[in-house]
């Protein structure tokens, strides 16, 4: 399937035959830290060749605690979203819970994000597409992924030709999540599908009510991604994954991004 990321408005280097990359901090923090990712990532990407949209959610709805952190600011998030697609002419996305949301988000973003536990709400995905913009479908942890057939038919039904299926690991017991490959090209005669790597390597249902991680496997569930011909990559990234507000215990060191990068384009250029 042709992979349509390279639609999104403002996206670049589409003419490198390149995975897209999808990445930013977890949640928006903050606007001077939210341009200091975009312009690091964007000097890398550039560098490569490599289509790229900044990633930050505006609220974080999904939280194992009450007083785990949310959010700085709906609109203040938005604001600071629709700021770094203006500074640096490039899209950008954020995830959605509620149907109201959509059109909300739809007024500072170019990509809409249906989170993983929300998948078969099917009003919200309705809402997203009708709002026009490109929407990003994030697999169930436990849906197969025969199954994301009919959270894309929903969009297309809705008058929305415009999506992809983000991949973001399965549930393996109660505390872990596994990868499993052979659902990349399974998906792919859906939509194109990005794999969601940091997600991936969540350890969830911690008796802290934190959500652990392994983000020593991000290079190899990357590497494995690429070679089996995933579309995209999505990976949350911070200056200090340790001091981040929101899935710090998965998230890479923006000082090891361009290293993993340079690898993925490698293997990129071989299997095509």
């Amino acid at each position: 399937m042709k992979n349509s990321l390279y639609h999104i408005p403002k996206i670049k280097n589409t003419d490198k035959n390149n995975f897209v990359l999808i990445a930013g901090p977890c949640i928006i923090e903050g606007e001077q830290m939210a341009l200091d990712i975009a312009g690091k990532v964007i000097e890398i990407t550039d560098k490569l060749g490599i289509p790229y949209i900044f990633k930050g959610s505006f609220k974080k709805a999904n939280r194992s605690r009450v007083d785990s952190f949310t959010s700085i600011g709906e609109e203040k998030s938005l604001e600071i979203l629709k700021k770094v697609g203006e500074t640096y002419n490039i899209p950008t996305t954020t995830d959605i819970h509620e149907n109201e949301h959509a059109a909300l988000a739809a007024k500072y973003v170019d990509v809409l994000q249906i989170p993983a536990f929300l998948i078969r709400q099917t009003d919200l995905l309705v809402a997203a597409a009708k709002t026009g913009k490109y929407i990003t479908l994030k697999k169930g942890q436990f849906l197969s992924p025969e199954a994301m057939q009919f959270a894309a038919q929903k969009i297309k039904d809705s008058g929305n030709e415009n999506y992809a299926i983000i991949d973001r690991g399965s549930s393996f017991g109660y505390h872990d999540l596994i990868v499993d490959y052979r659902g990349i090209p399974t998906m792919k005669q859906y939509a194109p599908v990005v794999l969601d790597v940091t997600h991936s390597l969540q350890q969830p249902n911690q008796t802290s009510g934190v959500t652990g991680g392994r983000p020593d496997m991000i290079e190899t569930i990357a590497k494995a991604g690429i070679a089996v011909g995933a579309d995209g990559i999505f990976i949350e990234t911070h200056p200090q994954p340790s001091k981040a507000l929101s899935d710090g215990a998965n998230m890479l060191n923006i000082n090891l991004l361009e290293d993993l990068l340079e690898k993925l384009v490698k293997i990129r250029k071989a299997i095509l």
